[in-house]
């Protein structure tokens, strides 16, 4: 039996299923990490993403009970050159073809993902579908398919919760986190309350926060300055406040600091970007469409990132209003550790 991958350009992949039978639409990404499929495919930043995995080989850790980054993975097709047939055969992991089944994703493996790596390379958004047909007809549902729009109101929390600890207390604006970066504050006895996206005023101070943190997670900001303007208004330059991926977009936005896209959009774990202030330079996990053009940046800022591949701001620190910016995730997840310190450095903030 065999399964197609069709995109809007008119051109189809054929290759073998597995995990769900289901027909799914979505947008194309490339994600390029060498290992942690889990984590990628569990990323809410990656909602409504046909993910395709640039690695030879996914499959063969299978799927554990600590690398989820969201209990439910919003992602809507996995594409894989080839799949592992044998995983640990250790009782607490589970089989991937059978996790994307509960989770009802479908995927396919004997595509050539080197031919949709340079089919995305001159563009930045591609829509896809996996269907089990390559007819007219579905190339003219691809055609009037359109992308979901409002995807962090999707992938928010819908209620205040904790992530306890004993520690100074963070309120997290929650864009689309990923467990990891509350276990990266846990790690530093941060008393997380995580927070719809949309929370008010009130909802902040309601918890006398010692600072904010604005998470990674879908979406484009122009949808969502607006929402956040407000918070920003007041607690820019009251609370050290770090802003992680699209936090880090809707802050430069809030800056007027301008956007640059990403052609193709940055997505996986082996992206290096440095520091000059310091010399350091880290090996990244993004997930990201934008950076920021060095040449709109007017503010005196303490440190700035730069994206090694493009030149363009990948973060930025500034110590006078006790603001850390970064596009890239700096717990990793899939990825290293290279840029873990920036938590540490926001914990000093607070200080």
């Amino acid at each position: 039996m065999k399964r197609y991958l069709i995109l809007e350009d008119g051109s189809a992949f054929s290759g073998h299923p597995f995990g769900a039978s289901t027909t799914s639409t979505g947008e194309l990404a490339i994600q390029t990490s060498n290992f942690g499929y889990q984590e990628a495919i569990s990323d809410p930043a990656n909602f409504g993403k046909i993910l395709s995995f640039t690695t030879p080989l996914i499959g063969g850790s299978g799927i554990n009970p600590i690398d989820y980054e969201s209990i439910d993975p919003s992602v809507r097709g996995i594409i894989a050159n080839d799949i592992a047939r044998h995983i640990s055969d250790s009782s607490s992991f589970q089989d991937l073809d059978q996790f994307l089944k509960e989770k009802k994703i479908p995927a396919i493996y004997g595509i050539d993902t080197r031919a949709l790596v340079k089919k995305l390379k001159n563009t930045q958004t591609i829509k896809a579908s996996i269907m089990d047909t390559d007819d007219d007809h579905a190339f003219d549902q691809i055609k009037a398919l359109v992308l979901p729009k409002n995807q962090t109101a999707q992938v928010s929390t819908t209620n205040a919760y904790a992530a306890p600890n004993v520690g100074k207390t963070v309120a997290v604006i929650d864009l689309g986190l990923k467990h990891s970066l509350l276990r990266a504050l846990s790690l530093r006895k941060i008393n997380s309350v995580v927070l719809p996206y949309n929370a008010s005023i009130y909802d902040v101070t309601n918890i006398r926060p010692d600072a904010i943190v604005i998470s990674n997670g879908p979406n484009d900001p122009k949808e969502l300055e607006n929402v956040l303007k407000p918070l920003l208004d007041k607690f820019y330059g009251q609370l050290p406040i770090l802003g992680i991926g699209l936090g880090f977009l809707l802050i430069s936005k809030y800056l007027d600091l301008e956007l640059v896209d990403l052609i193709p959009a940055y997505d996986g774990s082996n992206y290096p970007m440095i520091n000059p202030h310091t010399k350091n330079i880290y090996q990244t996990a993004i997930n990201l469409g934008k950076l920021v053009n060095p040449e709109s940046i007017a503010l005196p800022f303490s440190e700035v990132f730069y994206d090694i591949k493009s030149n363009l701001v990948s973060g930025y620190k500034d110590e006078k209003n006790k603001v850390l910016t970064t596009a890239f995730n700096p717990e990793g997840s899939p990825g290293n550790f290279d840029a873990n310190d920036i938590y540490d450095q926001f914990i000093k903030m607070m200080e």
